[in-house]
């Protein structure tokens, strides 16, 4: 709250004076008229996406020798990824850090790469996601404003909560389980015989500590990062979804920008990814052994469980609202 107000006192006070800092305004700082863009990014400083996110920002800011700046507002300064999301499309935002499980409101596709289970592992996913599958889905929101730039690694998604082991889909009868605002994410709860709660990202953890909820689902880093170990110990291996994410940037700053400048922003989101990927790796692992550290019960499933919650799943892939991405999911299960 502090830092949001901060900021707005900064905004009305260059409001008054006529520097135009937001919304793609110019700076003229001497030689070089400089136009300062914004990113949105609910995650921590420090989280992989944020240093993907500033690795991008610095790539540009070189490369067009600071006649481009991107700041990167993350911790969710902005905004929820819903609202961040709506102002990116109207270009009050100009680039978004987000992942396909938001994104699946305004352009339904996006559940195609989220159904669970549909990556054998990351070589595969990413396998995917640099190829022409990848490329297309970057172009597929346009008409909604927005144009994808880069993938990011965001893991495997696992359950997590505060009241027992979960080994099964028996043991989740029952449990009310936080998930993003996505029909497919909660069906996929409903499936595993859940209960599921659209909830925003910063309302989980006292949501969990008052016992509005029992628990939720992400990564390895969103688990620490967000001190959900702190009140839901119990944390399944289960990698039941991958939601790979994406920079995206308002089509609007797109299309304003020379071709000389679009390569670079494309490049700079590129570099950023590649940032982002190798941080992501490093902090799973990082992240892993504090939740062991921390005390949290972990619970790592024999190929049997395993295959128990992904037959409970198999049916979803029937549902009419998905039996329509068929061709592009047997595209996705063919690439080797």
């Amino acid at each position: 709250m502090k830092k949001i107000a901060v900021l707005s006192l900064v905004v009305f006070a260059l409001t008054l004076v006529g520097v135009p800092l937001f919304a793609g305004g110019a700076k003229d700082s001497g030689a070089v008229k400089t136009r300062v863009y914004r990113l949105a990014d609910n995650q921590p400083d420090g989280y992989p996406t944020v240093l993907g996110d500033l690795a991008f920002a610095k790539y540009v800011e070189e490369k067009t020798n600071g006649a481009i700046k991107i700041e990167v507002y993350n911790n969710s300064v902005l905004g929820d990824e819903k609202t961040t999301i709506e102002q990116t499309q109207t270009g009050d935002i100009h680039f978004i850090r987000v992942g396909l499980n938001p994104l699946s409101s305004i352009n339904p596709i996006m559940n195609a790469l989220a159904m669970p289970f549909l990556f054998r592992d990351r070589t595969h996913m990413f396998k995917v996601l640099d190829g022409p599958i990848g490329e297309e889905l970057l172009g597929s929101l346009q008409s909604q404003n927005l144009l994808g730039l880069c993938w990011l690694d965001a893991g495997f998604r696992n359950f997590y909560n505060s009241k027992k082991a979960i080994a099964s889909p028996a043991d989740m009868v029952g449990l009310k389980i936080r998930v993003q605002e996505s029909a497919l994410m909660m069906d996929m709860v409903r499936f595993l015989g859940a209960s599921p709660t659209p909830m925003a990202y910063p309302e989980v953890y006292p949501g969990i500590q008052n016992g509005i909820i029992d628990g939720a689902e992400n990564n390895w880093p969103s688990y620490i990062t967000a001190a959900h170990f702190e009140v839901a110990k119990y944390f399944t291996v289960d990698g039941h979804m991958s939601s790979p994410e994406m920079i995206l940037v308002n089509t609007g700053v797109w299309n304003s920008l020379s071709d000389a400048e679009k390569k670079i922003v494309k490049e700079g989101a590129l570099e950023g990814a590649k940032v982002e990927r190798a941080a992501w790796l490093e902090a799973e692992a990082r992240y892993e052994k504090q939740a062991r550290d921390a005390g949290s019960i972990i619970t790592e499933l024999t190929p049997a469980q395993h295959k128990l919650f992904e037959d409970a799943l198999a049916p979803l892939y029937q549902q009419p609202a998905y039996a329509s991405y068929a061709d592009l999911i047997k595209r996705v299960r063919d690439t080797k």
